[in-house]
């Protein structure tokens, strides 16, 4: 399957229109995005507990399986796991046996054999996730968690929170993206987010170097000047330097790119008054922010990294909960009822 399948919808929903896997957020509609930021909210609760527990996942084992280095995904996702009582196994692919010649499906199918029944996975190849649900192991439960340059659906969802708990509902909003687009899953997962749900309209500022060539086909428009792109905005969405994943000389240097494209209080004081500074982490301060910026008070980074932990159990139950749902569907079309 490609990262552009136009049946990425029936790959990630039951025949009832219910979350079984979440890969990515094209072809989810209002409804659902909504379900999912309601769901959530329902769980924030949860973490001012003395007992942060609910047991929606007892008796179901959770697998996170991170090819790519991360520290903020993955202890919200094992966080989040553990919030919903589910056994966690966090692999570590570099003494895996897939380091010892092993083959990702085979390590899949015995990790299935072991009634593994979801896998939260991280991985460098565009399309890994939708390739393990299709072809490896549909049964089980798959959580995108970052793919290479195509997606990273849970972090846009926690955006997304992060956003209507500041600002109410996005219906008039006008929301900045504003740095590396061209290599941020992050970027694309958000102007989704923020097309479906209706937010008037979407910049994304950046030089030329880290721009894709199609961006404006994915619903937003380009603004190469900070000062002007800024202006009558709501929400300002920074994304880091994705360093690990250029070639070629993009930039110039940071201390340039921060100069034009860096948010300090003065640029920031060019958009509307109440607006909101988010960052995807992690940061890199003095290169795509200022300190006083990010621990300002228009600042919502900690709320975002918050709200990951409610909405990584929001995804996590509805899957589960539409796995359960799917497989009990196909026994009693076996059965013949």
């Amino acid at each position: 399957m490609t990262v552009n399948d136009p049946f990425s919808s029936s790959l990630q929903l039951t025949d009832e229109g219910r979350l079984k896997h979440f890969l990515t957020l094209d072809g989810l509609d209002r409804d659902l995005l909504t379900d999912i930021l309601d769901t959530a909210d329902s769980f924030i609760e949860v973490g001012a507990r003395s007992i942060k527990k609910v047991p929606l996942l007892r008796g179901r084992t959770v697998v996170n399986l991170f090819f790519e280095a991360s520290t903020r995904t993955r202890s919200t996702f094992e966080l989040a796991a553990k919030r919903l009582s589910a056994d966690v196994l966090n692999l570590d692919i570099s003494t895996s046996a897939t380091s010892k010649g092993e083959t990702l499906s085979d390590t899949l199918l015995n990790l299935e054999a072991m009634a593994s029944d979801m896998f939260v996975v991280r991985h460098s190849q565009s399309g890994a996730p939708h390739f393990i649900a299709e072809t490896v192991t549909p049964g089980v439960a798959i959580i995108n968690a970052g793919d290479g340059r195509h997606a990273h659906p849970t972090q846009a969802m926690l955006d997304m929170l992060t956003i209507r708990q500041h600002k109410g509902s996005f219906s008039g909003l006008r929301v900045a993206v504003v740095g590396d687009i061209l290599h941020s899953r992050v970027a694309r997962s958000q102007i989704r987010a923020l097309n479906t749900l209706g937010v008037e309209e979407i910049r994304v500022i950046a030089p030329a170097t880290l721009l894709p060539n199609d961006v404006e086909s994915l619903g937003c428009k380009v603004e190469y000047d900070m000062a002007r792109g800024l202006r009558d905005i709501d929400v300002i969405i920074m994304l880091r330097l994705q360093r690990e994943r250029m070639e070629g000389a993009l930039l110039p240097s940071e201390r340039e790119f921060y100069r034009l494209y860096g948010l300090n209080q003065d640029k920031l004081a060019l958009a509307n008054p109440g607006c909101i500074v988010m960052h995807p982490g992690p940061i890199n301060r003095g290169v795509e922010i200022e300190s006083a910026v990010a621990d300002g008070p228009q600042s919502v980074i900690l709320s975002q990294v918050t709200n990951g932990i409610a909405v990584r159990m929001a995804v996590m139950s509805m899957a589960m909960s539409g796995q359960v749902s799917e497989r009990s569907r196909m026994a009693a079309e076996g059965a013949g009822v």
